[in-house]
This record gives C-alpha cells, sequence and structure tokens, in this order.
C-alpha cells in the first residue's frame, strides 16, 4: 500500500473509531490499539508533510497558542430564548402560538444543558470555525480549542449539506469536572465553582494543547443554513446525528401541551441520572414552515420558550466544622451535615471554600443552613435560618493553628486561603508532596503509589522525595504487603527516574503555582536549574504567561535552606538538571521577541517548525494582527492569509526564508 493510501486509510478507521467511542460509547477496538494506530499514522504524517491535514485525527492533540481570540460576526444571529420559570407561563405561550399560525402544532422537547453555546460552520464535511455566542451577533473564534473535543466531528459521514452552521452546547461531564477538581485541591488552589464557568475558561485557553487536557465534551441541537434539506427540527435532529454529530437523544417529539407537560415532570425527576449539568427543558414548535412564520421577537424567536428547573435545596444542620491540609499546606473549612438527600443522594459534607465565606455567610456550628449542589455535583452552603438560630451561638472564629501539626496559620496578603508554613514536617503535606513527585506526570517512578508513600512516611524510611533515592530493598521488604519482587520493581523504578527530562523534574519538586506548562516554559528558557536559581523575580517575569505570583513562588522555594539541600542531594543522585539538546540546531534566542503564524504545507512537519520557532525564543501564535512578527508561509497557503497579511505590512517569509534566520 502506497504511503497516501495508507494515511487515508488509517484516519478514516480513526475517525470511524473516535465516533463509536466519544459519540455513540460502543468502542470496537481498545484503547492501546488506537492509540497505535493513531501513532502509526502521527510517523507517517510526520516523514510526509505534503498530506498534511488540518482535520486530522492527529491535529487533536492541540498545540496552537493564541493570545487573542478574533471577533467574528454570525451569519444568522444566535438569539437568546424567552424564559419560563412556571408551568403556566408555559401553557400561556402555548395558547399563544394557536393565534398566530394555522393549523395543528408538533412540538420538539430538549433538554436545557448548562454550558458554553457554540456555533460550528461546515464545508464540504469539514469543520471550518468554531465561534462562541458573544453578544448573539458576534462571537469570538475559537477553532484551535474546538478541534481538541473529541465528540466534534473533523470530517462528517453520509449525506450532508455543502454548507451549513450547527449549533450547541460546549459542557464539562460531571466526572471530568470532579477529576478538575480534585487535581486542583491537590494543588492546594480553590476548586473550581462549577461546570459551566469551567468549560467557558477552557475554551479561552491560550494554548489549545492545555484545553485537549480538559475533558470537554460537545452536545448538538440545532442546524442552520440555506436550503438544508430538512423540513422540522425533529427530522434535523436524527439527520445531524448520522452525519456523526453527538445529538442528546433525550429530545423527544409530543403534539400538544400534555406530552409538554409530561416530558417536563419526567426530567424534572431523573436530571440527576444525566451525566452532565441540566438547569431546563427548551421547547421548540417542530415545523420549520411554522418557525419561519412565527419569527422573532428583538431579543428572541417566537417559537421556542426555555422552562428552567428550580434549584434543589435541602435543610439541615451544621454538626461541626473541620478542616483538612492539602499537599501546599492550603487549609480547606469543610462543614460536616446531619446526613440529608439533595438531588439524588445523601450529602453529609459541603465546602466551607476559606474564611471570607465563612464570614460573609455567618454560619456556625448548630446552624440551620440550606444546601444546594453547585453545578449538580459539589454541595455548597447557600445560606442561614436565622429564626432557627441558637441565641446563645457565637460567631465561627477561623482556625489559627494546623489540625495536623499544630503551626500558626499564615494567610498572605491579597489571597483567599490560609496555609500551614511547615511543609517540612506537617505529615499531609509531606505525604503529598512525595506523592505527587512520583505522579505519571512527574517522575513516574513505577511500583511506588499513594499507599506505599503512607507506609514509607510512617515507618521513617523518608521524610521528603530526595530519602527516596536512598532507599535500599531490604529496608522495605518487612513493610505491610511488601513482596520481594513489589521491593525490587520499587527499586529499579526510582532508579530508572533519574533519567526523566529536567522539565518534568522541576514540575515534579511541587513548586506553587508551577504546572506542566509553566515547568516546560522555565525549563526551556533557563535550560538548568542552577541558571532559574539564579534568576530574580524581574527576570522570571520577562518570560510570557509568569506572573508576579508565580515569580514570587519560585523565588521563594529556591531561597529556602532546606529546599536547597534537598535540591543539592537530587543533584547528586543523577537526576537530571538540565535540558538535554532536541535539535542539531541546539536553542537560541535568535527569535526572542517574535510572534510568528504559520501556513501552509513545509518540508518538514508544522509540529517539527513550531518546535523551532519554540527552540529559538519565538512564539507560536494562531492568528494575524498588528503585533505579528512575520507570516511563514508554505505551499497552498491560503489567499485570505496572505491578503491580511499584506494589509498589515506583515513580512511574509518563506521556509528557506526561516532556516536562514535560525541557522
Amino acid at each position: 500500500m502506497d504511503v497516501k493510501k495508507e494515511i487515508e486509510k488509517l484516519r478514516k478507521e480513526l475517525q470511524d473509531h473516535n465516533y463509536r467511542y466519544y459519540v455513540l460509547d460502543d468502542p470496537l477496538i481498545s484503547d492501546y490499539d488506537f492509540d497505535m494506530k493513531l501513532r502509526r499514522l502521527q510517523e507517517l504524517e510526520g516523514a510526509h508533510p505534503e498530506y498534511y491535514d488540518p482535520n486530522s485525527p492527529t491535529q487533536r492533540v492541540g498545540g496552537e497558542v493564541s493570545k487573542n481570540f478574533p471577533t467574528v460576526v454570525h451569519e444568522y444571529p444566535m438569539y437568546s430564548l424567552a424564559n419560563s420559570y412556571s408551568k403556566e407561563e408555559l401553557q400561556e405561550w402555548e395558547k399563544r402560538l394557536h393565534k398566530l399560525v394555522d393549523g395543528p402544532i408538533e412540538y420538539t422537547c430538549e433538554l436545557k444543558y448548562d454550558g458554553v453555546s457554540i456555533s460550528l460552520l461546515y464545508e464540504d464535511g469539514q469543520l471550518i470555525e468554531a465561534v462562541t455566542r458573544g453578544d448573539g451577533t458576534q462571537g469570538d473564534e475559537v477553532t484551535h480549542n474546538v478541534r481538541t473535543i473529541r465528540s466534534v466531528p473533523l470530517k462528517l459521514k453520509g449525506d450532508y449539506p455543502d454548507r451549513f452552521y450547527i449549533r450547541g452546547e460546549i459542557v464539562l461531564p460531571f466526572e471530568g469536572f470532579s477529576m478538575l477538581n480534585a487535581e486542583r485541591v491537590e494543588r492546594g488552589e480553590e476548586p473550581y465553582a462549577n461546570p459551566r464557568n469551567t468549560a467557558s475558561g477552557s475554551l479561552k485557553l491560550q494554548n489549545s494543547a492545555e484545553t485537549a487536557r480538559r475533558p470537554l465534551d460537545c452536545l448538538l441541537y440545532f442546524v442552520v443554513g440555506k436550503s438544508l434539506p430538512i423540513s422540522t427540527q425533529y427530522e434535523s435532529l436524527r439527520r445531524a446525528r448520522e452525519w456523526g454529530f453527538k445529538v442528546p437523544k433525550e429530545s423527544k417529539l409530543v403534539k400538544g401541551i400534555d406530552g409538554i407537560m409530561d416530558y417536563l415532570s419526567y426530567w424534572d425527576e431523573r436530571r440527576h441520572d444525566l451525566p452532565f449539568e441540566t438547569d431546563g427543558v427548551v421547547v421548540k414548535v417542530n415545523s420549520l414552515a411554522q418557525q419561519e412564520a412565527l419569527g422573532f421577537t428583538a431579543k428572541a424567536p417566537r417559537w421556542a420558550m426555555a422552562y428552567k428547573f428550580k434549584a434543589e435545596q435541602a435543610e439541615t444542620v451544621l454538626r461541626k466544622i473541620t478542616y483538612q491540609v492539602g499537599r501546599t499546606g492550603a487549609i480547606t473549612p469543610v462543614a460536616n451535615l446531619q446526613p440529608v438527600l439533595l438531588a439524588g443522594t445523601t450529602v453529609k459534607r459541603a465546602s466551607l471554600h476559606n474564611a471570607d465565606q465563612i464570614e460573609k455567610l455567618d454560619v456556625r456550628e448548630g446552624d440551620s443552613v440550606y444546601v444546594e449542589k453547585g453545578g449538580e455535583i459539589i454541595p455548597k452552603i447557600v445560606g442561614v435560618d436565622f429564626k432557627n438560630r441558637n441565641p446563645e451561638s457565637h460567631p465561627t472564629v477561623y482556625l489559627k493553628n494546623c489540625p495536623e501539626c499544630g503551626t500558626e496559620l499564615v494567610r498572605a496578603e491579597g489571597e483567599a486561603l490560609h496555609y500551614c508554613p511547615n511543609s517540612a514536617a506537617c505529615p499531609p503535606q509531606v505525604s503529598g508532596r512525595i506523592e505527587h513527585f512520583i505522579s505519571r506526570k512527574a517522575m513516574d517512578i513505577e511500583g511506588l503509589g499513594a499507599e506505599t508513600v503512607n507506609l514509607l512516611v510512617r515507618s521513617g524510611l523518608i521524610h521528603n522525595y530526595a530519602d527516596l533515592y536512598e532507599l535500599k530493598k531490604e529496608q522495605i521488604l518487612p513493610l505491610e504487603r511488601m513482596a520481594d519482587k513489589s521491593a525490587e520493581n520499587l527499586i529499579n523504578g526510582i532508579a530508572a527516574s533519574k533519567m526523566i527530562p529536567f522539565e518534568r523534574v522541576l514540575f515534579a519538586l511541587g513548586i506553587r503555582f508551577v504546572g506542566e506548562t509553566v515547568a516546560k516554559k522555565l525549563a526551556r528558557h533557563y535550560k538548568n536549574l542552577e541558571a532559574l536559581i539564579a534568576a530574580s523575580e524581574e527576570d522570571l517575569k520577562e518570560i510570557d504567561d509568569i506572573g508576579d505570583r508565580i515569580a514570587q513562588s519560585v523565588v521563594a522555594f529556591f531561597e529556602a535552606e532546606a529546599n536547597q539541600v534537598i535540591l543539592q542531594r537530587l543533584k547528586t543522585y543523577g537526576l537530571q538538571m538540565e535540558v538535554k539538546e532536541k535539535d542539531e540546531l541546539g536553542q537560541t534566542d535568535k527569535l526572542k521577541g517574535k510572534s510568528i503564524v504559520i501556513s501552509g504545507v513545509f518540508s518538514r512537519s508544522r509540529k517539527e517548525m513550531k518546535e523551532l520557532i519554540e527552540l529559538n525564543g519565538g512564539k507560536n501564535t494562531s492568528s494575524l494582527s498588528g503585533n505579528t512578527s512575520y507570516l511563514l508561509a508554505g505551499e497552498n497557503m491560503g489567499p485570505s492569509k496572505r491578503k491580511k497579511a499584506e494589509e498589515l505590512g506583515i513580512p511574509i517569509i518563506s521556509e528557506e526564508d526561516f532556516m536562514q534566520l535560525i541557522a
């Protein structure tokens, strides 16, 4: 089989498997087999850049960087919906419709998902553009980030129209939301408030590779365009499924107000069983001809109405306020409640977030409190029943000392959280930092998990992550559930971690506010640990996306004497403390301060071209603006990009020109 045919065959297979996994939830192959096919496709595309396709399955990992999101005017306005908060209002709306159009009216009832509205443009079956709702007239173009969402088809199947828009919601499922918040709490950061805001923020991340790490989903429900081969809303949902879109199956076709009311009653009870956040039902006139006859008001279509569910709330007693200590020493107050049934689950605990929240609510032990599920998943206290308050109760005095080690807590100016500064000896911090150090994205030490870390800490064998590299097999064999083979695997895993690259070592150190992306930037900029340690706050802030908070945290970490001792030990044990050159050109500052947009096909892969820009100090951006330094033009570059570059006076350079710049 020739290369082009194999690439096309792999792309088709992967698109089909992706559709079955993320849309139908019916996979045919294992994750491993999928990854092997994807890896083979990546190798072929890398070796043959002339077959580049922006809608290839390999492009879902992201990597595009965008400081600004261009504003795009909607060809068809994205109207908001009229809201109804009572069934009586819905009945009145239905009566008005019969006065405005002749004949019987059918309705489609669809669940109203609480996400971020999005409009996707497809031409010739390929995703061209993704734009947020914005103000309904114009929105932000976020195509690079939306491409990373697995349930968004990059190429359609079946008999689809030549050009059309499809609209829906970008949502964050509860499971993914819980996972993200667990990671944030582990890092000592405030948890996200709700799935909708988190999904919205994810679409505006400047690096699409970061968006790709968020478990976003896309639910679509409305097709717009000229001369479309559909006559009803319900038919459009069925056809969109055939084309490959993830269209919720909970929609239903009903014939009158009784059918609408039955649908509302059914889902008001069962919405909590869904994996997504829902806040109501949207009722639409089914016939597109009747929709056209009904038309629009200045703000909303007359043919649709949103019915909002009431927020589910319960009243219970706050028995006790306790405090948890995270890996970074962050203190989280927790309300321990008298168990109460809420949204289908029994709630016993709720986060109180921080001292300011406790003071704002004036919440006290023994109070009767109102509890809601923020984002339908995280219980939160939203108020106090002051009528039932014991007149002898006293305001809550926030904890002054760490509940684990007794150290006096501190709170930095401008910060919401209190912290335990005893990072060297506070047990949850010690275990938490070691667990972070060994985690998969950090040192990835095989044979070592959280349970084993706690065993090692409790037994006194380790007090920090540097101690791991002095462990002997005979020391750990006596530990509970530690057999000869598992002890050997643990020691071998620790030894193998010495080859982990510097950027991951830097992430593993657990410096506050230094995640994977920041660690990578610092490693690429300073190239070795000594240079990074010598950097001042002002030096650090010159790096893109490094602000006051990160700079202060990095400097404070390296100034701490205990950390200096540990770092010296890690260096002695042979961990990687400098960047290994990845390209014969090496890393330079020749493109420092330069912002480059690449477009077209090159002799090298686009990924390699972008890496060369970054390795030489430049910045990849996805769209042209007055701040763009160069448009790097390959073959088959679109004429619109060239025209815009010429209008803005941006120099257009070839691949050969670029290689001379960094030679």
